[in-house]
């Protein structure tokens, strides 16, 4: 049977998953990449290093987020959600986003305190100067979610 996902689906489904797929376009080229993130209504948190993605979203804000559980190829689920890329200036508000994203990636990392990349390790001074982290939410607009269950 093929369905809609509720709103509370939809939800549930957004705060259970920590990986998703961030759709970005700018200049021509449309850009699809996994990304870690921890989602509180109406926003996707996640961070990245400075590079494509970043400069994209910079350029157009509009974005497309889409996160799915897979059971198998007749038992899945689905949302899709649009909305608008925020660079996080505001240094507590980066730091509460920091703090979320290290405690729903930690236990599911193999060797937590060995990412540097994600600004996770055991010294700060391991993480290193030259990684520049751009702490960013998604202002989530429009969500549709689907489902198989056969």
């Amino acid at each position: 049977m093929l369905g809609k996902l509720n709103e509370k689906q939809i939800e549930d489904l957004l705060t259970k998953q920590v990986t998703g797929r961030l759709g970005c376009h700018a200049n021509g080229i449309t850009y699809i990449v996994p990304i870690n993130y921890v989602y509180r209504h109406p926003y996707i948190f996640a961070h990245a290093a400075e590079g494509q993605k970043i400069d994209m979203m910079r350029e157009n804000p509009n974005v497309c987020f889409q996160v799915d559980e897979i059971k198998s190829v007749f038992r899945w689920k689905s949302v899709i959600a649009w909305g608008r890329f925020e660079e996080i200036t505001d240094p507590e508000e980066k730091q509460q986003a920091m703090q979320g994203l290290i405690h729903r990636i930690m236990p599911l990392a193999e060797n937590p305190t060995e990412h540097p990349s994600h600004g996770i390790a055991e010294k700060y001074s391991d993480i290193g100067l030259n990684i520049e982290l751009v702490v960013y939410k998604i202002i989530l607009s429009k969500m549709t979610g689907r489902f198989e269950n056969s």
